[in-house]
This record gives C-alpha cells, sequence and structure tokens, in this order.
C-alpha cells in the first residue's frame, strides 16, 4: 500500500507512530504537508498539484486535518475522494465531528446518550436554555474547540449569562450544557477504528480542574470497556462517517454520555496507558480496506434520474405492519430495501423473509415517485406552481 499521511506536524508523536507502524509492515509511506496541496479542477478527471507539481499516485490517505485548516483540509480530502483514493475519514465526517453543535443534532437523531445540550443566540434565550437543561451549574463550550480550550464552567446563572453574553459580543457561538456531576472531573475516551474499540483510558482531571484533557494536567489509565460503552462509541464513530475515531464520553449515572467524536484522535496518551499497537491497528485496517474499500452509497446511488435514497417509516397502522419484506410489494414498485433499523439494531440486506413491526425504518434505494406515494402526510402529485397574487405583500 502506498499511504500518504495528510499532516502539518511531521514530528507530533501520533504521525511518527503511524509512519513507524506503515514501514513496519513494508508500505510506501510519505507525510505530505496539508497546506501545500492545489487542487486541480481544470482536468477531465479530477487531479491533485503538491508543491506545483502533479501529485504521484496513491492508495490511501490518512487525513490529520488540524482545526484551524478544517476548510481547505476537507476541501483536499474530499478532492482525493473523487480521485478514488481510500480513506477511513471523509471529507463530510471530519467536518460533521468538527462542529460541536452539528455533531449533537447528527447525533441526538440516533438516540446517542448525551449530556442535555441547547443552543440560543439571542440574550433573552439564554436564561430559558440554562432551565432547559436543568440549571446552573453549566458548561459553556465554543463550537469549535479542541485540548480543553473553549470550555468553560459557570457555577451560577448569572456568571453563565455573563460569559455568554460576553462570548457572543466577540461573534462566538456557544453549547450551554448540563454538568454531569457524577463524572467527577473524568470521562473516557475510546479509540475506535471501523467497527471496533481497539483501546480505551479514563482520563481524570488534575486537582480542581474539572477538565480531564491530557493537556489540561490530566492523567490517564487504561481502562476495559463495558458492552454498552463500546456499543456507543462504535455507533457514534459510524454515524458520524468517521472509520478512525476518538469518541470521548462521560460515566453518567445511566450509562455513557457521548461528549465529543474526535476525527483526528491523538495516539500519544492512549498508547502509552495501554501499551497497545493503536498506530498499527490504523494502518491494518486501512491496508485490509484499500482492495475493497467502501463507497458513498447515497452519492453514488442518487445519479440516475428519478432514483434515490429515502427512509420510510412503517407507521402503526401501515399495511406493511406483519407481513414479511417478500410479501410488502416493495420489490414490485421498484424499491430495495438496503438496511432495516430497527429501535438500536440494524438489519443490513435483510431477506425477504423478515417480518415488519411498526416503528421500523426502512432505508430503500429505488423511483422516488413510489417512495414517496408511501408517506401518507405527503402527496402524491407534484403540485402546480400558481401564479402570483394581484398584491404579493399585503400592506400592513
Amino acid at each position: 500500500m502506498k499511504l500518504a499521511i495528510l499532516s502539518r506536524a511531521p514530528q507530533a508523536y501520533s504521525t511518527q507512530r503511524l509512519r513507524a507502524a506503515a514501514e513496519q509492515r513494508g508500505h510506501t509511506v510519505r507525510v505530505l504537508n496539508t497546506l501545500r496541496f492545489g487542487i486541480d479542477l481544470t482536468q477531465p478527471e479530477p487531479d491533485l498539484q503538491y508543491r506545483g507539481r502533479p501529485l504521484s499516485d496513491y492508495d490511501a490517505i490518512l487525513p490529520r486535518i488540524g482545526n484551524s485548516i478544517t476548510y481547505f483540509g476537507t476541501a483536499v480530502v474530499r478532492q482525493f475522494e473523487q480521485m478514488d483514493v481510500y480513506t477511513p475519514n471523509t471529507a463530510n465526517g471530519i467536518s460533521n465531528a468538527r462542529d460541536k453543535l452539528r455533531a449533537t443534532q447528527i447525533l441526538s437523531r440516533h438516540n446517542i446518550g448525551m449530556p442535555a445540550t441547547a443552543f440560543v443566540r439571542n440574550r433573552a434565550d439564554v436564561r430559558p436554555a440554562i432551565e432547559l437543561v436543568g440549571g446552573a451549574p453549566v458548561v459553556i463550550k465554543l463550537l469549535e474547540g479542541t485540548q480543553g480550550i473553549g470550555v468553560i464552567l459557570a457555577p451560577q446563572v448569572k456568571v453563565a449569562e455573563a460569559i455568554i453574553e460576553t462570548l457572543h459580543s466577540t461573534k462566538q457561538n456557544v453549547l450551554i450544557q448540563k454538568f454531569i456531576a457524577e463524572s467527577r472531573g473524568r470521562d473516557i475516551r475510546a479509540l475506535v477504528v471501523g467497527d471496533r474499540v481497539v483501546a480505551a483510558m479514563r482520563r481524570v482531571a488534575n486537582g480542581d480542574e474539572f477538565r480531564s484533557n491530557v493537556h489540561r494536567g490530566g492523567s490517564v489509565e487504561a481502562v476495559e470497556l463495558t458492552p454498552e460503552y463500546e456499543q456507543a462509541a462504535v455507533r457514534s464513530a459510524q454515524i458520524m462517517g468517521l472509520k478512525v475515531a476518538g469518541v470521548d464520553m462521560l460515566e453518567g449515572n445511566e450509562g455513557p454520555l457521548v461528549m465529543e467524536v474526535n476525527s483526528s484522535p491523538g495516539l500519544q496518551g492512549i498508547e502509552q496507558a495501554t501499551n497497545l499497537d493503536v498506530a498499527g491497528a490504523i494502518i491494518d485496517y486501512m491496508a485490509n480496506q484499500v482492495a475493497f474499500p467502501e463507497i458513498d452509497v447515497r452519492q453514488r446511488l442518487t445519479v440516475s434520474t428519478g432514483y434515490g435514497v429515502a427512509e420510510l417509516l412503517v407507521h402503526g397502522a401501515a399495511d406493511l405492519v406483519g407481513k414479511s419484506l417478500g410479501e410488502s410489494g416493495l420489490w414490485e414498485r421498484d424499491i430495495t430495501v438496503l438496511t432495516l433499523h430497527r429501535g438500536h439494531s440494524v438489519i443490513p440486506n435483510p431477506r425477504k423473509g423478515v417480518v415488519l413491526e411498526s416503528g421500523d425504518r426502512l432505508l430503500c434505494f429505488g423511483k422516488l415517485e413510489e417512495m414517496r406515494s408511501m408517506i401518507p402526510e405527503r402527496r402524491r402529485r407534484r403540485a402546480k406552481v400558481r401564479k402570483l397574487p394581484k398584491e404579493p405583500i399585503p400592506e400592513s
């Protein structure tokens, strides 16, 4: 495998470990400065320049995109994707994880346990938002921050209001999040590679510091995750579209609470805490994927006119309840079921003998008009565009 590690820090521990692990396994590897790429859109086929010259061919890339260059870095990764070069973390996945609000919105859609969170912009809405998450103390987070920077604990409502007002005045967007007291300055970092957790550690804050980040002086120790915590970490990474990720979780009274999904997790702390070759696990996973890489199925399946990907909900009163997929008539309507979601479980490529239940969600590919017709709340025919009223904007 010919591998490129996209990094502006070739001497960083994580970069060096990944490079060494690749070389030990006989792969050809180079560390390329992300900012030295040029995206070439002049040719019939997508291409890239590096340091002003055409880029040689690579089998895979491993993005280590810093927070300060997210926009340009994800553009470079996206161009590699268009060139059919394998990457475990897509540009879309990196962008989703980098924005804390977007990440929280996406994870909440899939029943991932998280601390109660609110997002407001108007000053008058701040106090109701604090009450919404359970009142003071609250944690205030900048939308883009790393290593614990931009995370503030406000002990009283008035203090929280003052901090948020100050940050808003500097054009900063913030999240208001419930403070999980039972975590006691501790959290868990799970390193996900593919569909499993390869290593996990518990981080403990130093002294009266509530942030447990290693860069804030926190200590680390290896930890054996329960199936509940492991499943939460793997599902969170998969939902974000990341195959290599560090998932940070709080130990809540009712189970794991996901705080953040990191698309460029540091390896030093977790390798030293667990004494496991995490870098090697990442390289081995990528090598196995290069010959048979996963693709963006939605992008590939929606290029045919009239066809697309959609999710169908089986309502309680629907005729489909109690019928098997083979009896549902979906295939006769040119609709193929790719995945069946039932509660927290996922059934990929379900067989025709699977009996449908109320609440099932079917991820399907097929004729869009046929799938639209199965949603009772929507019209089956495209509505005509009416003429503009004689008085488009009535006088007030």
